[in-house]
């Protein structure tokens, strides 16, 4: 207990003390007592009062007077004695105050248990304020990190801000366009016939196809993020490839399973994803020709793949079951020549994006650096070819976004889109966007511009990324 409350305890048993002592002690004080004992320096006689009057003592002044003392009888003293009265008044201010004394010691007691009990509640109060404060230290280093995670994350977008500038102008267009035919909707409904309706339903479907076309634009950007993977299926060895057709229509979303990097010919075909994860294969077909590492892609209904031990790229028709050409990659290094971190005759990778068909090799006259090429589907000519500066073995996997190449720095733990280069502006740059590598391995990392996803073969599971795109829209004056 503290200093204060210990002295306020005292008060309490001191006050408790005297009023006890008062009400008994005082009357005896004061000569109202049932027997009275009276003293002179002469005589000493006791005097019952219920006895008439009395003397009790006589005695001669200086002056020679003589002066008697007598004892009124018990009757007088109570009626007629004014002092007597004042006495009994003073006897029961007395016993008032006895009793106020005792009150204020009830209340008093009261009200110390109160605050004891205060003082423990003060105690608790003290001890959680110096919690929170050691906790509130240990918060703000949490959220001062997850801050900078979050701003972190913000950098990439600095430098591209700027072009949001003509874009904002041309939604805001859209957006008043869209105002003004809903005021005019409201209109026909209050007032049929204020306009025209033929007039106003060609307007809706002009906007209708302007805001299409602007959707077109937006299918491209640039990469600007990875999340994931969503782990869709276990199945096979640690290496193969699965995907479906970017150009197949919405109804249509057949999934496609190649199994192993080399010595197979078995390609497993399944109406959906739902068949895939449960295994209900819907065809089986057996290509002409074995094919090398795990880089083939489905674009438009047809396989495009690299054939066993050569840069010969094969086109294969599913629907009607044979090969429609076939193609050597000029120079290109095959059979582990040029392949990716990982091995497994990863030399020639074939892939799709919005713009068309690709190829990325490298070959001995750009010193085994990467070589992207664009390719017409029907004959697999080489349209176009862009030399990078960036070692094909050193890495990990590639895939294309809009017509430019995206490299990762390895196929293990700890992967990241390290590399890109820019078919249109023939430029590249070092970037840093990670990706999760759950079960440690890539063999197989390719885009698809319809579900805007990575399709990814994981060290015997087959897992989707989602990709963030930066967009731009381009309006009529950038063309």
């Amino acid at each position: 207990m503290s200093p204060p409350l210990l002295k306020l305890g005292a008060v309490l048993s001191t006050m408790a003390m005297i009023s006890n002592w008062m009400s008994q002690t005082l009357p005896s004080l004061v000569g109202l007592n049932t027997t009275t004992r009276l003293s002179t320096p002469d005589t000493l006689t006791q005097i019952s009062p219920k006895e008439g009057w009395q003397v009790y003592s006589s005695a001669q002044d200086p002056d020679g007077r003589c002066i008697c003392t007598v004892v009124a009888p018990e009757q007088n003293l109570c009626s007629r004695d004014a002092k007597s009265r004042q006495l009994r008044q003073l006897l029961e201010k007395v016993q008032n105050m006895s009793q106020s004394i005792e009150v204020l010691n009830l209340r008093t007691q009261r009200d110390f248990q109160y605050v004891l009990k205060m003082e423990t509640q003060m105690k608790g109060l003290k001890a959680k304020f110096r919690q929170i404060e050691d906790d509130r230290k240990t918060l703000m280093t949490k959220h001062f990190q997850e801050l900078k995670e979050k701003m972190d994350e913000l950098l990439p977008l600095i430098p591209v801000l700027e072009q949001y500038k003509t874009d904002a102008k041309l939604i805001t267009q859209f957006k008043e366009e869209i105002r003004n035919l809903s005021a005019v909707l409201t209109g026909i409904q209050e007032e049929i016939g204020a306009y025209d309706y033929e007039e106003l339903h060609q307007r809706v479907l002009s906007l209708e196809t302007r805001l299409r076309d602007c959707m077109k634009k937006l299918t491209c950007g640039k990469l600007m993020k990875i999340t994931g993977p969503i782990t869709v299926k276990t199945s096979g060895t640690r290496f193969g490839a699965w995907m479906t057709d970017p150009l197949a229509s919405e109804k249509n979303n057949r999934v496609w399973y190649m199994d192993s990097y080399t010595n197979n010919k078995i390609v497993r075909e399944y109406k959906s994803i739902a068949d895939f994860v449960s295994g209900a294969e819907s065809r089986t077909y057996n290509l002409p020709f074995k094919w090398a590492g795990t880089n083939h892609v489905v674009y438009n209904g047809s396989l495009y793949f690299n054939k066993y031990q050569s840069n010969i790229i094969i086109k294969y028709s599913f629907d009607m079951g044979r090969v429609l050409a076939q193609r050597s990659l000029e120079y290109a290094g095959f059979h582990n020549v040029y392949p990716y971190t990982w091995g497994g005759f990863s030399d020639i990778d074939l892939m799709a994006d919005e713009i068309g068909l690709w190829a990325v090799y490298a070959t001995n006259q750009n010193a085994g650096n990467i070589v992207i090429s664009q390719l017409n589907q029907d004959t697999l000519e080489v349209t176009k070819s862009w030399s990078t500066g960036y070692p094909k073995r050193s890495a990990g996997e590639s895939f294309m976004i809009c017509g430019t190449l995206y490299v990762t720095n390895s196929h293990l733990t700890g992967a990241k889109v390290y590399y890109s280069y820019s078919t249109k502006t023939s430029t590249y740059e070092y970037t840093d966007i990670p990706f999760h590598n759950q079960y440690f391995h890539i063999s197989m990392l390719d885009y698809n511009a319809r579900d805007r996803a990575l399709y990814a073969w994981n060290n015997g599971h087959q897992v989707l990324f989602n990709v963030t795109l930066f967009h731009i829209i381009k309006t009529e004056d950038d063309t």
